[in-house]
């Protein structure tokens, strides 16, 4: 290690009272059938080299490592090749001289991600249909492979159908690609407001994992309001902690989010709020 010029005195305390809002595209927990162990797979879409999302990365595979207490693969989807090779890495955090941590993305992109046009080879395989379309968004027949998941969809277990719709409204951003999904969704099957059993199904499966989302997300941040109290050594009486828990309002509970990092009793969280 180099000479210091000067040591300055950080605090030890690594807990965060005001959390950062840090999210990834979608996280899937996955049981292989082999009994080999289960494990969680991260997956992010990443449309250019962005020094920043590396740190990002590495704090999402250390916190998802604690909280599940299981393997995590991070799987990165890019749209050109150029930064499909940057996003394999490895990333090496520390300093020069020893490097304490590495970070090591498993990458897909256009080089090694095949186009499926096929609606019948697309619903064989939704999942890699999806990364078809996620990868090769940039290419000129985006369309048509758009077009082979959509017909796959209107076949498939209306139960999946919400996650893949948003997983690709997602990681298209806001591209001309995600406006061509978009349309497609919209018209949702080949014959458009006749009340088809695809139709009804499409329609029914997007708003229950719609709802489904909103609730999860309620419930993290009302665990993060009381975990916040609990940890600045307040308080958090049975009846307000009911209160929390049972706010489903994603707007008013971020702004107890805000109020738990500075009031002096549980009970002010709630002033003026709803």
């Amino acid at each position: 290690m180099p000479p210091e010029r000067s040591v300055e005195i950080l605090s030890p305390d690594l807990t965060e009272i005001r959390p950062l809002e840090r999210c990834v595209d979608s996280l899937l927990r996955v049981e292989p059938s082999d009994g080999s162990g289960t494990f969680l797979v991260a997956i992010e879409s990443q449309g250019r080299k962005d020094a920043d999302k590396v740190v990002s990365w590495a704090y999402y595979l250390a916190f998802l490592k604690s909280k599940y207490t299981c393997p995590v693969l991070l799987l990165v989807c890019c749209q050109d090749k150029a930064t499909a090779d940057w996003a394999a890495g490895p990333f090496h955090l520390g300093p020069e001289s020893w490097h304490s941590l590495s970070v090591r993305p498993m990458v897909l992109g256009p080089g090694n991600v095949p186009k499926i046009l096929d609606a019948e080879e697309a619903a064989r395989d939704l999942t890699l249909a999806a990364f078809s379309a996620m990868t090769h968004a940039r290419d000129p027949g985006i369309a048509d492979i758009l077009k082979a998941l959509a017909s796959a969809l209107g076949a498939a277990d209306r139960a999946v159908v919400p996650y893949y719709v948003e997983l690709l409204d997602i990681a298209l951003g806001d591209t001309k690609t995600r406006e061509t999904w978009r349309k497609l969704m919209a018209i949702r099957t080949y014959f458009p407001g006749r009340g088809t059993i695809i139709e009804e199904t499409l329609q029914e499966g997007m708003a229950r994992g719609r709802a489904e989302e909103r609730a999860e997300r309620a419930q993290e941040r009302a665990e993060t309001v009381l975990r916040m109290l609990e940890v600045r050594g307040i308080t958090v009486p049975a009846e307000l902690r009911e209160r929390v828990i049972g706010c489903s309002d994603l707007e008013v509970l971020g702004t107890w989010v805000d109020r738990a990092c500075t009031v002096s009793r549980a009970e002010e969280i709630f002033d003026q709020s709803c």
